[in-house]
């Protein structure tokens, strides 16, 4: 539990240093903690609508970052000459 205590001070600390490039991991942590307590029908509305606004940023910045780290994915075909790299392109099999 240590290291999500520090997951979530980093992010604190990112937030008030104006900060908004956190890791992949963070933004999920944090849109996961968003997600449950607009769930839980607890949250006034002006606060609902602020948690849903900043879940919709979080929730671009992950999907940013998933299409970064899908560009630089590169998987190894065996061809005639031996293992070739081929870009990775999601959704189509060979």
């Amino acid at each position: 539990m240590a290291n999500n205590r520090t997951g979530k001070a980093e992010a604190a600390a990112a937030e008030e240093n104006g900060v908004t490039e956190v890791s992949f991991e963070l933004a999920m942590e944090k849109l996961e903690t968003i997600v449950a307590k607009l769930e839980s029908g607890d949250v006034p509305l002006e606060t609902a609508i602020e948690l849903f606004q900043e879940g919709m940023t979080l929730s671009r910045l992950c999907g940013q970052k998933l299409e970064q780290v899908e560009r630089r994915i590169e998987m190894l075909v065996e061809g005639d000459g031996g293992l070739q790299r081929k870009p990775f392109s999601a959704g189509k099999e060979e």
